[in-house]
């Protein structure tokens, strides 16, 4: 069973047991509960159910394992030749680890 959800803004596959990174989770502590009930799709075992935008009671409940967990650094560096100007600047983007406790879901009856 697997679903895709809208989490701060952006869709991700889950499936239960998954460890995944997603954008920081504000307020957020480690062992908390989270659930997300922007469910866009859900597959059980290929009874698939698409949302109208989203799928009606269907819910991920995830475990949250580490709050704030930085990326890997970007480096932006800016150029105009002839000019003698050159500029850089670096990011590192925060994530949260969360790990996928479960996903609920009705499943279709008589299909």
């Amino acid at each position: 069973m697997y679903a895709i959800v809208e989490i701060n803004g952006q869709q991700f596959k889950v499936e239960q047991g998954k460890k995944m990174f997603v954008h920081h989770i504000k307020n957020a502590e480690s062992g908390e509960t989270v659930e997300f009930d922007k469910v866009l799709l859900v597959d059980a075992d290929g009874a698939i159910t698409v949302g109208t935008p989203t799928v009606e009671g269907a819910k991920v409940v995830c475990e949250i394992i580490s709050p704030l967990v930085k990326g890997e650094k970007v480096l932006i560096f800016h150029k105009k030749r002839r000019k003698g100007h050159r500029k850089l600047n670096g990011h590192r983007q925060q994530f949260t680890e969360v790990n996928i406790k479960e996903i609920v879901a009705q499943t279709l009856k008589g299909e």
